[in-house]
């Protein structure tokens, strides 16, 4: 495209320069503003659309901020009970072994609740594709500790910072479940960059596409903010999430 030409003259000229995918419904998104969700979704269901398996997708939200996902995402959505996407997505995928099916949970509800459902599903080998948002909080229920909260980190039940001695480490999940002989896939990307999204919408393809090819347990994990939980702005998240959770959940394949 020449550089010369203005926004006005690409408008005239019915120039198609960015499209929302079809499997976006037209809802409004209801995140903060500044959250990772939204763009994490357009991702996943960019994907899906250029793979051609839009109507052969099914996705799982349980509780949380991701049991939104189902306003938004225009496929078959299924809701699960905290924590229980996994086992939802287990009995789905063996129902309909032809069907594209992923999970898209929270730390909370995955690496908390969920933890027995998430193990198991991976140690099986389930072929399904398990979509993890990690922002270090429960950020739907008022801001609450959670097994990826970091050291020092403040939150609605650490006022003080938490305390490694009383509650333990942050939890490294991903790579815990990539020592699973079932998990054929396990990586960690972010969205707060143009180039992260890239990257990350790249990931999210693959474990389709292992899916697709009957590899076993594909995990991605997104490294996102919650500046409402974090009380930042956005801008001042995305800066605090770069400096304190990325060097704990550094970013990059860990298996596949």
């Amino acid at each position: 495209m020449s550089e010369n030409i203005t926004p006005e003259e690409i408008i005239k000229k019915g120039t198609l320069v960015f499209e929302k995918t079809k499997l976006m419904t037209d809802a409004h998104l209801s995140y903060c503003p500044g959250c990772g969700h939204g763009v994490a979704h357009r991702i996943t269901m960019e994907v899906l659309e250029e793979m051609g398996v839009g109507d052969q997708a099914i996705g799982i939200a349980p509780v949380g901020c991701s049991v939104l996902a189902y306003d938004f995402m225009n496929i078959d959505m299924q809701q699960a009970a905290h924590g229980r996407a996994p086992a939802v997505a287990t009995g789905i995928k063996r129902l309909y072994p032809e069907k594209y099916v992923f999970t898209y949970q929270g730390d909370g509800d995955l690496a908390a609740i969920g933890t027995n459902e998430t193990i198991h599903a991976c140690n099986r080998g389930e072929n399904i594709v398990i979509i993890f948002v990690n922002n270090g909080i429960y950020g739907m229920t008022g801001g609450q500790m959670a097994p990826t909260t970091l050291e020092g980190m403040v939150s609605s039940t650490s006022p003080y910072g938490r305390d490694l001695g009383m509650t333990g480490h942050p939890i490294k999940i991903t790579e815990m479940l990539a020592m699973l002989p079932g998990v054929c896939y396990a990586t960690r990307h972010a969205v707060h960059k143009p180039g992260l999204v890239r990257k990350t919408k790249k990931a999210i393809k693959k474990a389709f596409e292992n899916q697709r090819d009957k590899k076993g347990t594909s995990i991605i994990e997104i490294v996102s903010n919650c500046n409402s939980g974090w009380k930042m702005t956005p801008v001042k998240s995305n800066e605090w999430l770069e400096e304190n959770m990325l060097p704990v959940f550094p970013l990059g394949d860990i298996k596949g």
